[in-house]
């Protein structure tokens, strides 16, 4: 029996030992999707305790911080919301936690904590109900005390070469501006654009979303291309402060044929409040999502488009806490043939930029790594590529699985790798758990006789899925 997470944890052999503790283990990180806030960057915030690093809480706005994942652990071992995000001692909180955690056995957070504790405060046993006092005050003292714990210094430990934090096309990025300005900051941090408020308009608070975006820009947005006109200006403002991708979290992918004066005409009647039909609605967002295409691949900006979550579906709890809380499910949307219009209309004038394709769902592995393969060009190995396992999906089984059918159906080689999608910088650790998978993958292959030992070739292939292929794809040097 191995031991558990010791130092060849998920290397089941020789070949998968080699290569992660050779070639993965200690390059650097290319972070390029993440939630964390460049502020708590900038100002090198500290943590006083695990709770408030593991579980967050209630922001003075009444919005809620934290990592959703262990909220939902929680909730799902009957705790109170109060123990979870409320305002219960910190210390009976870690406890709580530490009693789900025990029996989410087969659930990649019961690695991903662990592995935290081992990483960041060399915690080598489980974190259990009976220990989880002990290892609340010695996490608290190092948090508060250690000069490498703080925002920066956990960063340094991880090895992050690059984040790429998800902005609005409507913040000041006053945030990047400072840490790009700071000589004493080492990580390169960038922002993301993310401009679903601008699409979504179906979606509640449409209208005045377009009038923040219109004070911003100082022009006044009257009509679809004006909102095109606003984003652009947005968007070469992020290119200057270092903008490597934008995100677009969408239900669907949705593709239309359109004109500008129909996509104006539903513009027009959303911000007189007038509900809309689906051909309308959609007429306007496949208008905004070209345009913002074309712009990508004009200034080299990555477009991820990420589809298939259903979003809030506890309605109760979407009232009392916002979104983004752990009420959130895997959907099915059968978009696929709308997201190869959408792509090969931006591909027939030669404006397709450089795209990342996640569905929640599992089941469009194929599907995607099918797609992919109809628009790479010779700009990039790997232009179009099938996203990591995200969210639900970035399990063992889950990262295998995406792994699996991207090397069936394409070059698992040109593969960009693992990002967080997470909003705690305790979350490093998640790569780790990733390379260690790919290299068991891969090291199954060859010891299968799938594919040759041939040392130069493997080497290639894990250092690029885990930091080339990144640094290549999102020019950063």
């Amino acid at each position: 029996m191995k031991d558990f997470m010791d130092k060849d944890f998920l290397l089941e052999t020789e070949t998968a030992k080699h290569l992660f503790h050779d070639y993965a283990e200690n390059l650097p990180l290319v972070d390029y999707h993440c939630h964390i806030p460049p502020k708590d960057v900038y100002e090198d915030v500290r943590f006083d305790n695990l709770a408030e690093v593991w579980l967050g809480g209630e922001n003075p706005d009444g919005s809620y911080f934290g990592d959703h994942y262990k909220w939902r652990l929680m909730r799902s071992n009957g705790i109170s919301e109060k123990e979870i995000t409320g305002d219960a001692d910190n210390k009976v909180r870690i406890r709580k936690f530490a009693e789900a955690l025990e029996l989410a056995i087969g659930n990649p957070m019961y690695h991903w904590s662990n592995l935290e504790l081992h990483k960041f405060f060399g915690v080598e046993e489980p974190l259990t109900p009976e220990n989880a006092d002990r290892i609340y005050d010695l996490c608290a003292e190092k948090l508060r005390n250690d000069p490498n714990m703080s925002v920066r210094g956990l960063i340094r430990q991880s090895n992050v070469a690059f984040i790429g934090t998800t902005d609005d096309p409507i913040d000041t990025l006053e945030w990047h501006k400072k840490i790009a300005e700071d000589p004493t900051i080492s990580v390169k941090v960038c922002p993301s654009f993310r401009p679903d408020k601008a699409i979504n308009i179906t979606k509640p608070g449409f209208a005045d979303y377009i009038r923040k975006l219109e004070a911003v820009t100082g022009k006044e947005i009257k009509c679809a291309r004006c909102v095109c006109e606003a984003l652009t200006d947005r968007l070469e403002y992020f290119a200057s402060l270092g903008c490597r991708a934008s995100d677009h979290g969408l239900d669907y992918v949705p593709f239309r044929e359109y004109t500008m004066q129909e996509a104006g005409a539903a513009f027009k009647k959303a911000m007189a409040g007038e509900a809309l039909t689906l051909e309308e609605a959609e007429k306007y967002q496949t208008a905004i999502l070209m345009h913002l295409g074309k712009e990508y691949h004009r200034l080299g900006i990555a477009m991820q488009l990420h589809y298939s979550c259903k979003r809030n579906n506890n309605a109760r709890m979407f009232a009392k806490m916002g979104p983004d809380t752990g009420f959130d499910m895997i959907a099915q949307n059968s978009c696929s043939g709308s997201i190869a219009d959408f792509l090969s209309a931006l591909d027939a004038t030669g404006e397709c930029p450089k795209t990342i394709l996640y569905s929640l769902n599992p089941a469009d592995n194929e599907l995607l790594g099918s797609l992919i393969g109809c628009f790479q060009s010779d700009e990039i190995p790997g232009k179009i590529q099938q996203g990591s396992g995200w969210w639900f999906n970035d399990t063992k089984s889950g990262m295998e699985a995406q792994m699996t059918s991207l090397a069936n159906l394409g070059i698992l080689g040109n593969f960009v790798g693992m990002l967080t999608d997470s909003r705690s910088f305790l979350s490093y650790p998640r790569h780790d758990y990733f390379r260690r998978i790919l290299c068991n993958l891969v090291g199954k292959w060859v010891e299968n006789g799938e594919y040759p030992n041939n040392e130069a070739s493997l080497k290639k292939i894990i250092e690029g899925i885990c930091y080339y292929n990144a640094a290549r794809y999102f020019g950063i040097k």
